[in-house]
């Protein structure tokens, strides 16, 4: 069987409708941030082993982002809201 994924718009569906984007916990820099931060910021990334929270794309259905908290481990996903409605760590705003 498939795995599925909660979509909070389009319930149960196929983890292939999904785009995987990255660290849902990053923190962009400043615009007036030195080099540094920037080359941190756009190059190096941890990787993590366990819950960890990441955007997801719906593409292939809503359309909308997301954040789907994973073990990254075991692929069990934990919780998925709308990222336009949630702020990190926290309920819908």
């Amino acid at each position: 069987m498939a795995s599925l994924i909660s979509c909070p718009h389009c319930g149960a569906r196929p983890k292939e409708e999904f785009s995987i984007r990255g660290d849902a916990s990053l923190v962009r820099p400043a615009p007036d941030a030195g080099a540094d931060a920037w080359f941190k910021y756009v190059y190096l990334r941890d990787n993590p082993r366990g819950r960890h929270s990441e955007y997801w794309h719906h593409s292939a259905g809503c359309r909308r982002w997301l954040i789907v908290e994973r073990d990254t481990a075991t692929h069990k996903v934990h919780r998925v809201r709308d990222a336009a409605l949630s702020k990190l760590g926290g309920e819908p705003a």
